[in-house]
């Protein structure tokens, strides 16, 4: 039991590190000439903008921050629920607000991924950051589906 409780663990703090890297970092979309993220547009000689393509873009800047929150609070809540659970329960609420960090990333994304090119134009590619947070979103949505369905024991 203590194996799976450490995988369950693992999986969610690679989960919640992939979330922080792929909001923090700057390379949300490339081109040969800059790196576009959630909060700059900087050019490869380090020249930096803010990012402002309007609202948007701040609601995957909120989905974002609201995964990192959604998350970082689900671990929080599993180890209070572990300690303070009874024999056989289950750790619904621990699921349900992983599940939440699942979706708001997964929305994050996909608002993204559709109104980037109205946003970045010319050749651009996605950069790692955003695959980043595609890679994250099934690592959250696996880690809360097993939240929900494991049971406490002693």
């Amino acid at each position: 039991m203590l194996l799976l409780l450490l995988g369950i663990v693992l999986l969610h703090v690679a989960g919640l590190v992939l979330l922080f890297v792929s909001t923090i970092v700057s390379v949300w979309t490339t081109t040969d000439t800059r790196t576009v993220d959630l909060w700059t547009n900087c050019t490869i000689g380090g020249h930096c903008e803010p990012a402002s393509a309007g609202e948007w873009i701040q609601a995957v800047q909120a989905l974002m921050i609201l995964s990192i929150i959604f998350s970082c609070l689900s671990l929080f809540l599993f180890f209070c629920q572990l300690f303070t659970l009874q024999k056989g329960g289950r750790f619904f609420l621990t699921g349900t607000f992983q599940i939440l960090a699942s979706l708001f990333v997964m929305s994050g994304a996909v608002i993204y991924t559709v109104m980037r090119s109205d946003w970045v134009l010319g050749t651009a590619a996605f950069g790692y950051s955003y695959i980043l947070a595609w890679v994250a979103f099934p690592l959250a949505l696996i880690s809360g589906l097993i939240y929900v369905i494991l049971r406490k024991r002693e």
